[in-house]
This record gives C-alpha cells, structure tokens and sequence, in this order.
C-alpha cells in the first residue's frame, strides 16, 4: 500500500470514529438526562454525519473541512444534538497542526458565541477556560510536530550531506588509483616498446611490472567500486578485497615508481605511531598523487618523500628534482586547463582533516608538495 492509500484509509477510519462517537454520544445523551424529548431529528442525525464525513478531506483542506464540520456541528447541536462535538475537536486540531490558526480561532470564537446564548456566566467562564486550554494545547502539539519535522530534514540532510562526502572521497579514490597506474604502466610500456628489440629481457621486466601494476588497480578498483554496492565497503559483507591505503604501505608505492624508472626515497623523522585511520589513508593519497605527478609532469627522474611526526600533526614533505612546474596546476591545488585535479583533490583531503597543503616550485629547482595533518 502506498504512502497516499494509507493516509486516506487513516482518515477515513478517523472519520467513522468521529461519525460513531458523536451519533452515539447524541442520541444516548438524553436518555441519560431524562431528556427523550430531546432526541435529535432525522435532519439532526444528518448533519452529525455530514460534519463526521467531511473529516476524510481534513488533511488535503483543512480549513474547508473546519468550516463544513463546525457549521454541521452547531446546527445538529440547535436540533438536538447537544453532545456532537467529537468531529469538531479534530478538525479544530487538524486546522492548527496544519498552521490554520486564525481559522482555528475563529472557529473558537464562533463557537463560544453560539455555546453562550442565553446561558448563565458561571457557565460563560467555564467554557472560556476549556477553550482557551483546548488552544493551549492545540498549539503546543503543533510546536512539537514542527520540533520533529524540524529534526528529520536535520537527519535527512546530514544523511544527503554524509552521502554526497562518500561519492567526493570515493571519486578521489578512484582519481588517484587510476591515474597513479597508468601513469606507470605508460611509462613501461613506452619502455617496452623502445627496447623490444634491442634488449628483449628488459622489455619483458616492463611487461611483468605492467602486469602487477594492474593486478594492483584492479584489485584496489574493486575496493572502491565495492563500497558503491555495499555501505560497508567490503566485499559480501567480508574483508575488504585489498589492504586498507595507510603510509605502512608507502614502500610499495614507491617500489611502482621505481619499476617506472623514476628512483624514490622514504623517510621518516620523529616518532613513529599510529595515526588516526582517515589521517592514515589521506597521508598515503597524499603522497600517492605527489609521485604520480612527478612521474608524469616533472620530467625528473627522482623523488623523495619525507614524513616528519610531531607532537599532534603529521608533515609530509614530497620533493622531485624535475622542472619544476606542472602542466596547468598551480600552488595549492589551483587547477587550470589539463591536469588540475590532483593538487585539488590532495588540497580537499588536507582541509577535510583540519589541515593544509602548498604545492609549488622550489626555489633550489624542481617541485614541492608540502602537506600538514593534524594527528
């Protein structure tokens, strides 16, 4: 059943409630008084089921439906039918949960008018008090429904915003796995082709590392593409297809760079600890796209990375000794025509983590990526 169908069999339920109620309560009232003289009319009756009817519509028209129910109320009530409010207690709510007060009021008002004629003021003042409860307490569901609806769109767009955050991290995630492997199987294959036939076997070297750098991607692939199918990010709700992206695995990184013929160096300073897990795997990127730029852009031949650990941040430092510029990238991520994203995405995973990154010519010659991480 659809969320409609359901809504309209509710009301509808709430209006043969009502309709039940107030015949019942009408045509008992004044048998329980002594009053069977009193006893509604056949066109008293009818109203009592026009004003109980008309609350199926109460949601869609509310302020209709107050009108109808209250004109059906007070002439079932002047024929007789002295108890019949039920229905006209729902509709008064429905109007003010639905943010119709003034029609509410009025209806009150109406309503007190119509109560008081010819009664004497003890009564007067009674009634004055339910009413001006029954408004009191009308408004205060309204302000706790608009409370709870206030707080599932604060849900809803914290759930839209968490979302949207794994779809950036994921896109990132692919840009760099990508971009770092064809980088290097670009360069081994250009390796192969050139030395074919003049040095088969170290043509064949290039073929094998193309062959595990791909394995590689394709299996970090599968990660990533496995937390599209799966908000666990594992594959079948098991262990995830490849080892979690940290700076323990940096030497490996660096071994895939040099399989490219492009010499690396690791280092650290300070000491070593284990680092917060998204501070871990921003790290690892982090350097990841450094070498993959330099291996594509510098036209160096050598990089090296250099992780010092403070007190309460990481420093990672990714020097090449190439020309120094990029191919439309600028100093801290600015991206122009061409190859803009990867100092971008390294700058967005630094300011996600409360941290910072330059990129830029070094004075001495070659290129700098120098990122800040609080840990």
């Amino acid at each position: 059943m659809t969320k409609t169908a359901r809504r309209w069999v509710i009301d509808a339920g709430v209006a043969a409630l009502a309709t039940g109620v107030d015949l019942g309560v009408s045509l008992g009232h004044s048998q329980w008084h002594g009053q069977v003289s009193s006893k509604p009319n056949s066109f008293g009756i009818l109203l009592v089921v026009v004003g109980g009817v008309a609350l199926v519509a109460r949601r869609r028209y509310p302020k209709t439906v107050l009108a109808v129910v209250l004109g059906a109320t007070l002439g079932a009530v002047a024929l007789g039918a002295d108890a019949a409010w039920f229905a006209l207690l729902i509709a008064f709510f429905t109007a003010v949960l639905r943010g119709e007060r003034v029609a509410a009021i009025a209806s009150l008002v109406i309503g007190y008018g119509f109560s008081v004629w010819n009664a004497s003021g003890e009564f007067d003042l009674l009634l004055l008090a339910g009413l001006v409860t029954l408004l009191s307490v009308a408004e205060l569901s309204r302000a706790l429904n608009a409370r709870a609806a206030a707080d599932r769109r604060g849900r809803a767009e914290a759930t839209a915003r968490r979302a949207s955050e794994e779809r950036v991290a994921i896109a990132r995630d692919l840009h760099d796995v990508v971009a770092h492997s064809i980088s290097v199987i670009n360069v081994q294959a250009n390796t192969a082709l050139h030395l074919m036939d003049r040095q088969p076997e170290r043509a064949r070297e290039a073929l094998t590392a193309i062959r595990e750098v791909s394995g590689q991607a394709l299996t970090e692939l599968g990660t990533v593409l496995g937390a599209l199918r799966d908000t666990s990010g594992t594959a079948e709700g098991g262990a995830p297809l490849a080892p979690v992206p940290g700076v323990a695995r940096l030497d490996e990184l660096a071994a895939r760079a040099r399989s490219a013929g492009f010499a690396v160096s690791v280092a650290a300073e300070g000491p070593v600890r284990q680092l917060p897990a998204g501070v871990d795997a921003a790290a690892y990127r982090i350097v990841q796209e450094a070498l993959t730029n330099a291996v594509r852009h510098s036209a160096g031949r050598s990089a090296n990375v250099l992780l010092r650990y403070g007190d309460d941040d990481l420093v990672i430092e990714v020097d090449d000794d190439g020309t120094g510029t990029r191919a439309g990238e600028g100093k801290s991520g600015a991206a122009g025509q061409g190859a803009g994203n990867g100092l971008t995405g390294m700058a967005e995973r630094a300011r996600a983590l409360g941290g910072s990154l330059d990129a830029g010519p070094r004075p001495g010659g070659g290129f700098r990526v120098l990122a800040k991480l609080p840990a």
